[in-house]
């Protein structure tokens, strides 16, 4: 019997959702290259290998896209996901023509509009001391900058932030996108193409029309590669961030020496914000394909197989992170995994950082001090994203606010 007949992890279980870790603690010692037999997949678990294979994309392939579900992977993965479905040169040109369009000043000239839109959500929050985090701030205010961003009509925003939630949803003992994800994602789709046939008429200053403009040597994005980003954006950029808010935000209830800091010291946001991406990321892993016969740990994987990297797996090993299952936001966290590596790295990483920085700043402005409420607490199911769906807390404002 090998080692991995001895450890099981299925990514579409509910337990694994709830609490990964113990699961990657055994991947990574018992069976660094897992292969599950039923769902067709091997996955890598430890640090060094993870950060190796985001490097090398000749031999772990995206032509399929980065998640195992059936609905989602496939050669169309593309379709819907963008640059991540595809390999150089593709992915080079489509990845060059998008950053003409969302370049890093586009990204830093958000920041006042992401402080309003903070202030918008959260202010009405904090004033009634009791709320769900998600549902009155986190869930709202990246949908809204990345609607902003993109051009899309404040009226329209509550509505493609229902559709952008059911898309990520996983329903338990389905192991592919259900019928209403399914529906949702057709209707998104739909309400781009609707508004980038707009701005072909009638061009804005937005993300959506800068994307059409975009031009290098006479070559431009189509129509679908423009609504595959937008599509790409709302349901990879959005829910990654608003995860990222609120397991800060719940890691620091759970550690409340460590979210000390922060609130003693906005400057210490930041610390906040990285320390959360690496003990609990939002995106837990993301699939490969073996483009050529590979050998790990004494194993020959075939080409054509698929590869799942453990993100979250990765930023728990003890071979790269000293005392890994501490929350501690005095560590050197520069070897976080959590936006992946090589060609292949977030394109929106900076505004994720940004977002947070804002939001969380804001909160400890104000915030005195918090309660999460965990039996209350309900998590989103997912195959690649973790977090809550649900984050009932109550806070204790500072005084200034209260007199404000």
């Amino acid at each position: 019997m090998d080692a991995s007949s001895r450890v099981s992890y299925n990514p579409f279980d509910y337990a694994v959702h709830e609490d990964p870790y113990p699961f990657y603690a055994r991947l990574r010692e018992e069976a660094p290259l897992y292969r599950d037999e039923e769902l067709g997949f091997w996955a890598l678990s430890r640090h060094a290998d993870v950060a190796a294979a985001f490097r090398d994309h000749v031999t772990f392939s995206s032509r399929n896209g980065v998640s195992i579900e059936p609905s989602a992977w496939g050669p169309d993965a593309h379709r819907t996901m963008s640059f991540l479905g595809l390999d150089p040169p593709s992915h080079t040109r489509m990845r060059t023509l998008v950053s003409k369009g969302f370049t890093p000043r586009r990204v830093k000239e958000m920041g006042p509009g992401i402080l309003e839109l903070t202030r918008r959500h959260l202010e009405p929050a904090l004033e009634k001391g009791e709320f769900d985090f998600v549902a009155d701030f986190a869930g709202l205010l990246p949908m809204d900058v990345i609607s902003r961003m993109m051009g899309v009509p404040e009226a329209d925003r509550a509505e493609v932030r229902r559709l952008a939630d059911l898309v990520v949803h996983r329903e338990e003992g389905l192991n592919d996108v259900p019928p209403a994800g399914i529906d949702a994602a057709l209707t998104l789709v739909a309400y781009y193409q609707d508004m980038v046939a707009e701005r072909r008429r009638a061009p804005a200053d937005d993300l959506t029309s800068a994307l059409l403009e975009a031009e290098i040597d006479g070559d431009r994005l189509g129509d679908g590669e423009v609504i595959a980003f937008l599509f790409l954006m709302v349901v990879a950029g959005n829910e990654t961030t608003t995860k990222l808010l609120a397991n800060a935000l719940y890691w620091g209830s759970l550690n409340p020496g460590e979210a000390a800091k922060p609130f003693a010291d906005p400057a210490r946001v930041d610390d906040w914000v990285e320390e959360t991406l690496r003990y609990d990321t939002s995106s837990q892993m993301l699939a490969r394909t073996v483009a050529r016969d590979v050998t790990l740990h004494g194993r020959r994987v075939p080409e054509g197989e698929r590869m799942l990297l453990l993100v979250g797996s990765a930023n728990r090993d003890p071979r790269a992170f000293e005392r890994p299952d501490a929350y501690d936001l005095d560590r050197d966290t520069s070897r976080l995994v959590s936006f992946g590596g090589g060609r292949h790295f977030c394109l929106g990483a900076n505004l994720a950082r940004l977002e947070a920085r804002i939001a969380l700043t804001e909160l400890v402005r104000h915030v005195a001090s918090y309660e999460v409420d965990r039996e209350r607490a309900r998590r989103v199911h997912s195959v690649n994203v973790r977090g809550f769906a649900s984050l009932p807390v109550r806070v204790a404002l500072r005084r200034t606010m209260c007199a404000s």
